[in-house]
């Protein structure tokens, strides 16, 4: 069976890693890849948003099922025209990928349905925003509607800089056309969740939970990355709550897009803030996070194709989707200066006694000698499972301490608002 997976990131590394366990699965392609990927897939220069040239090369090569992980390609309609190319897909058509595409679709439709999230209002014009800006709450929240790489999002703390972020958006567009339509929304406090879902738009199986770190630097300092490590399970996220999403959350997202002609089948990422008035969205993303997949597919302890083919087919109801009690723990390697400049170009070094240790590599080449060079910001994560989730840590440090990377950075503290939170 040859599988295509389209993507060149840590996420789509982790999947491909996964894949790999079904042996009746003999070729992987991954499109474009990277240099860290190509040790176990071949990668194809085709970019993960030329949809022509990847229905082309699926087609020519008799791709038997392809993965459409970034959420470019699946707002652009991938999944649509593989599909009608006779190519079957895991991930949702660009009607149901709409729930990430707009953060105004998706505030509209938990509103209409009454799934909790945070109050907000929509604005089209800068004037009447910044008109709204005089007398709202502060701290807010300022989201550009569109796809932004997971930075459309500016929480302000003062008025004058909910103000900049308004005119940045819309006035200086920083984040192009996305920034036309805007959300202005209330600060929601609590715990953060990530939970991953595998839904074929009628049952909805959750993956474990995880938690995300986002700032760039130790104690939750610096700017917000794509995130800088990820812990799972989320000690917070207790079996209370996740019935209680069950319920309120996940079910009723899926029922709403299905009322909506929008049916959603694939990966569903429901970003929760456990707030003193319960779980409430904060985001909806149409695929698996990043870097939440490192730590949650490590543990995954079913055949994810079997999954990802029930999930298209519509029987995932009859699949079993089971996870190890275990915890994982993923730590990221960025290069210096990320998210803002950095320099590319450094030689990587794995240690070749891994220990059980998994390396999703995200931002790296092939030079023509062979050797693998950074080649982004997030370059690397390193996942370690294990019984408990401080062993998880050790683990994962201890292997991140083996990678040779001159220019690399990592946060020291990734986990640790986890373990306070289990002793609590």
């Amino acid at each position: 069976m040859k599988i295509l997976v389209v993507g060149g990131g840590g996420r789509e590394h982790a999947i491909i890693k996964s894949l790999k366990k079904n042996k009746s699965i003999k070729k992987i392609y991954a499109l474009p890849g990277n240099g860290g990927i190509a040790a176990d897939a071949e990668c194809v220069d085709i970019g993960a948003k030329d949809i022509d040239g990847i229905v082309k090369f699926a087609v020519e090569n008799a791709v038997d099922f392809a993965v459409v992980a970034p959420d470019d390609p699946l707002v652009l309609g991938a999944v649509d025209a593989l599909e009608a190319a006779g190519i079957p897909c895991f991930g949702p058509n660009a009607k149901a990928a709409i729930i990430e595409g707009s953060k105004v679709f998706s505030k509209n439709l938990m509103k209409k349905y009454s799934i909790p999230t945070a109050r907000y209002e929509v604005f089209s014009d800068m004037e009447s925003a910044l008109e709204y800006l005089k007398t709202a709450p502060i701290p807010t929240v300022i989201k550009a509607d569109g796809l932004a790489l997971g930075k459309g999002v500016i929480i302000a703390q003062t008025r004058e800089d909910a103000v900049n972020a308004v005119k940045s958006m819309m006035e200086d567009k920083i984040f192009g056309a996305s920034g036309n339509n805007i959300v202005i929304e209330e600060f929601l406090t609590g715990p953060e969740v990530s939970v991953l879902a595998f839904t074929d738009g009628k049952t909805v199986k959750p993956m474990v939970s995880s938690m995300d770190h986002k700032r760039a630097f130790d104690n939750d300092q610096g700017l917000n990355t794509g995130g800088m490590g990820t812990i799972a399970p989320n000690p917070y996220y207790t079996d209370e709550i996740a019935d209680e999403c069950m319920e309120k959350i996940f079910l009723p997202t899926i029922n709403a897009m299905n009322a909506e002609g929008r049916t959603f089948k694939g990966c569903l990422y429901f970003g929760l803030m456990l707030t003193p008035d319960g779980p409430k969205v904060i985001e909806y993303n149409c695929r698996f996070g990043d870097p939440e997949t490192q730590v949650v597919l490590p543990l995954l302890k079913s055949d994810l194709f079997t999954i990802m083919k029930a999930t298209r087919d519509g029987n995932l109801a009859d699949t079993e989707v089971k996870f190890s009690n275990g915890c994982a723990c993923c730590v990221i390697i960025a290069s210096k200066g990320y998210p803002q400049k950095y320099e590319s170009g450094f030689e990587i070094s794995l240690p070749r006694c891994k220990n059980g240790a998994e390396f999703f590599v995200a931002g790296a080449k092939l030079s023509d000698d062979g050797k693998l060079l950074s080649a982004g910001g997030r370059v690397l994560g390193v996942t370690q499972t294990a019984d408990t989730l401080a062993e998880a840590i050790d683990k994962a440090y201890k292997a991140v301490k083996k990678v040779k990377f001159e220019n690399g950075f990592f946060r020291s503290d990734i986990g640790q608002r986890a373990l306070k939170a289990g002793k609590d």
